[in-house]
Formats: C-alpha cells, sequence, structure tokens
C-alpha cells in the first residue's frame, strides 16, 4: 500500500512539473507572438516615416529646380 501511495505521489509531481513547463513554454511563445507583432507594428510606422520624408524630399527638390528655372528665366529674359 505504501509503495502504491509513493507511486501516485511521484507521478502527480510528474504530471505538475510537465504541466508548469507546458505553461511556461505557452507563456513564452504569447511573449514572442506579442514581440512580433510589436516589431512588426514599429516596422510599418517606421516604413510610412520613410515614405513620408521621400515625398517632402521630392517636393523640396521640385520647388529648388523650379526657383533655379525661374531664375535662369529671369536672367536669360535680361539678354
Amino acid at each position: 500500500m505504501m509503495t502504491m501511495d509513493m507511486r501516485q505521489l511521484l507521478d502527480s509531481m510528474e504530471n505538475t512539473i510537465k504541466l508548469q513547463g507546458r505553461a511556461r513554454a505557452e507563456k513564452r511563445a504569447r511573449e514572442a507572438e506579442h514581440e512580433q507583432k510589436e516589431f512588426k507594428e514599429k516596422l510599418m510606422r517606421i516604413a510610412a516615416s520613410q515614405t513620408e520624408l521621400e515625398s517632402m524630399a521630392r517636393k523640396i527638390k521640385g520647388t529648388e529646380a523650379a526657383v533655379q528655372r525661374d531664375q535662369l528665366m529671369g536672367l536669360m529674359g535680361g539678354f
């Protein structure tokens, strides 16, 4: 009888340890998924910012080109 009680206790302890390990693994998986989601969101924000900066740079270059063209036209008009 004593051996059977000890066996049940050991089995119970083993199952508890396995369940705890599984719970920790599931928690790590959820955390990794959350971190991956946050990382993707950051990448998307960076890409949006980069697109916005590139658009601003194109506008500035276009404005500079227009100013230079106008200046050249003004110089050419004097000749």
